[in-house]
């Protein structure tokens, strides 16, 4: 069975919500589901911090199609359109319901920035 609009966008919204409340649980109380913005979109969560202070932005995704290719050029708008230090993707594992499970996709570069504090300059 096919997912109509609103069936997709009702999974998109449980998805960012059990995100959010699992790092809220986790990490800091403070990170919530951000409202939509339009063009100037910076990610579906807010409050979420590395561990030196930057600012994450989390892109979340409950699609049947990856298509990382694209989530990583949006979440990369994104994390310059709030001015972060590191975007990374959060997608639905299907069939598996724990938020503690699902993927986590990031660039090379985010890796680095994560587990630096600082985001290496391009090459």
């Amino acid at each position: 069975m096919s997912r109509s609009r609103a069936s997709a966008k009702k999974a998109g919204t449980r998805h960012e919500t059990a995100t959010a409340a699992y790092l809220a649980r986790h990490l800091d109380d403070r990170i919530e589901r951000r409202a939509r913005t339009g063009a100037k979109d910076r990610g579906d969560l807010s409050g979420v911090r590395a561990p030196g202070g930057g600012r994450i932005v989390v892109e979340c995704k409950d699609t049947v199609r990856i298509d990382l290719a694209g989530w990583a050029r949006e979440t990369e708008t994104e994390r310059r359109n709030d001015d972060a230090l590191v975007g990374v993707v959060v997608h639905k594992r299907h069939g598996v319901g724990d938020p503690g499970a699902q993927w986590v996709t990031c660039t090379l570069a985010d890796f680095v920035a994560l587990l630096t504090g600082t985001r290496p300059e391009e090459d």
